[in-house]
């Protein structure tokens, strides 16, 4: 196995490995190790079949069910996927549901812990997936923001008021039973204890406690700051690549810049994650 950093704070290329037969337990655990460090991990070279794609996933943890039903394999309903078929145009251009950084189902009182993909069908240029370091990001902060920011609450809705990227549109029936939930903005990693501020602009509506226009303002410095560059991996997709991302630690974004009469599909699970504990810095 052949590790190699991505860039100088986050991800890690994993190469020399065979995803589609099971692993040992002494290379779950090691595996499991780089996940925890690296946030995002990208294996090359695994073009899997669904099935071996649910047992590589569950190396990390526990496979949830897809949140919207009509983006699934029928054969195995676990499996999501991404498909270029299912995408609205607006004067030309393709509107992709994962546009904005943000991390996966937010409002969940028990969020997804990681998503991944596995590259299908892959466009000649463009499709990237960007993803920003959000413990890093928090860690740049001056204290005083930083202090401020441990105490508060953010409640994560299905769709904010002041989105700045379209949802799916879902039936009566499956919006009443979408959960919205109050999330710490800084989150502590339930394995390394890292910081990492938790921001979905998409999804959260205004701050606890804090005067509307005021409470906008600070998520919006705070997106503002966690996805400059230097934060920045950007993934260009190869048909095989298996990408897994821990939602605890970074935000993603899709891109749409491709030629829409190109097909791109991917493969996509979640795992299971618990409720987010704010981050308490040790006295």
């Amino acid at each position: 196995m052949k590790i190699t950093q991505l860039t100088p704070t986050f991800g890690a290329q994993i190469s020399n490995i065979d995803l589609s037969v099971p692993v040992t337990k002494e290379l779950k655990e090691e595996l499991n190790k780089l996940f925890a460090e690296h946030a995002v991990l990208v294996f090359p070279g695994q073009p899997l079949s669904p099935p071996q794609f649910i047992q590589a996933a569950e190396i990390f943890g526990v496979l949830m069910e897809q949140q919207i039903k009509k983006f699934t394999l029928p054969e195995y309903p676990i499996v999501g996927y991404n498909s270029t078929k299912d995408l609205p145009r607006v004067n030309g251009k393709l509107q992709v549901r994962g546009e904005n950084y943000h991390t996966d189902h937010s409002n969940d009182l028990e969020p997804p812990m990681a998503t991944s993909l596995v590259a299908v069908q892959i466009p000649s240029s463009g499709g990237d997936t960007q993803f920003v370091d959000t413990r890093k990001a928090f860690d740049d902060l001056d204290a005083d923001l930083k202090e401020t920011i441990i105490k508060l609450k953010s409640l994560h809705v299905h769709q904010s008021s002041r989105s700045p990227r379209s949802f799916a549109k879902l039936s009566n029936e499956e919006m009443a039973k979408i959960p919205q939930t109050l999330q710490p903005l800084v989150i502590e990693h339930p394995v390394n204890k890292r910081p990492a501020l938790y921001l979905n602009t998409g999804r959260m509506e205004g701050i606890e406690g804090m005067e509307i226009e005021a409470a906008y303002s600070l998520i919006d410095k705070l997106y503002k700051h966690a996805t400059q560059p230097k934060y920045e991996y950007r993934h260009k997709w190869q048909v095989g690549d298996l990408v897994i991302w821990d939602n605890r630690a970074v935000m993603h974004q899709a891109n749409a810049d491709y030629d829409p009469e190109e097909y791109r599909y991917l493969y996509r699970v979640m795992l299971k994650g618990n409720r987010l504990n704010s981050y308490r810095p040790a006295l």
